[in-house]
């Protein structure tokens, strides 16, 4: 496949975009982990900075709400952040010590995010009224979640070596995978149910299905360390190497290809996918823009 891959400079390099996702106003959404604040790219190439309120926090994932806001997990002070597309925002504050990291929309209308630090998956009603839900694991770093095609959410096990589904109700499941000390990161849902991830310790791909079938898919590159993904409506997926500064597809049939960043150690993250093509944010303070040969359309 040839792609076309060009490179958006976007904030100074120290900044570290990290998280990204589209927005309902038709912008992308990042999050810059290490400058503490949320950067906005409108379609035409605009670029809006919002420090975070209060100062403080590590914002990590960013995700479209079912409100019509930008939600985003704050891991250095324990915080959900949310942002209206006009800058507005607002925080709630969670437990010391939880460490959320991924958080998605849910299919009940609620935000969950994953606690790393705390064993946890939390709950966040868009009014502020937050619960959380213990893992039947110790230390397991929970990582990233999104929402399954089941009525459940599914996230990874980062030290558990293992993928969670938890219902709406809390009840969890845990799937160990094959591979030894594999690290699933990022995860995403593919359109026809299952769940793919990213093991980031093996260099693989991994695909679950909703009764907890597990098939793995080795990276031609087993030290790419593999960080997030996002499904695209064929059947397939793309993910970021963040060990080889690559963006890499896998179709639905397992085969896997590569496309090389034009900067070296660009240091790619966050992935998300727009009618206009693949989108992933770069710690060098740049997204990278790849446009396949046939635009995928944005998944119902």
């Amino acid at each position: 496949m040839t792609v076309e891959i060009r490179e958006i400079s976007l904030v100074e390099p120290g900044a570290g975009p990290y998280g990204i996702t589209a927005g309902p106003d038709g912008a992308l959404w990042l999050t810059l982990a290490h400058a503490g604040g949320i950067a906005r790219l409108s379609p035409d190439g605009a670029v809006r900075t919002y420090p975070l309120v209060p100062a403080g926090g590590r914002p990590l994932i960013i995700t479209a709400g079912p409100d019509g806001a930008l939600w985003f997990t704050r891991s250095g002070d324990d915080r959900i952040g949310r942002i209206t597309v006009d800058g507005e925002q607002r925080t709630i504050a969670l437990p010391a010590g939880t460490g959320p990291g991924g958080i998605a929309a849910g299919p009940d209308g609620a935000l969950w995010y994953a606690g790393m630090t705390s064993d946890t998956i939390g709950r966040v009603e868009t009014d502020g009224t937050h619960s959380a839900f213990p893992l039947p694991v110790t230390g397991g770093f929970a990582s990233m979640i999104t929402a399954g095609a089941d009525q459940a959410l599914w996230f990874t096990l980062n030290q558990a070596n293992a993928i969670g589904r938890i219902d709406l109700a809390g009840t969890v499941t845990v799937h160990p995978l094959p591979t030894a000390n594999a690290g699933p990161v990022g995860i995403t849902l593919a359109g026809d149910g299952a769940i793919w991830f990213v093991e980031i310790g093996a260099g693989q791909l991994g695909r679950i299905t909703p009764d907890g079938r597990i098939t793995e898919f080795p990276l031609p590159d087993r030290a790419a360390r593999p960080h997030a993904i996002v499904a695209d409506p064929d059947g397939g997926a793309w993910f970021t190497e963040l060990g080889a500064n690559r963006i890499g597809h896998i179709d639905g049939r397992g085969r896997i290809e590569g496309h090389d960043l034009p900067t070296a150690n660009a240091e790619p993250h966050g992935i998300t996918l727009t009618p206009e093509g693949i989108w992933a944010a770069l710690e060098i303070g740049a997204v990278a823009h790849l446009t396949p040969p046939t635009i995928p359309p944005t998944p119902a």
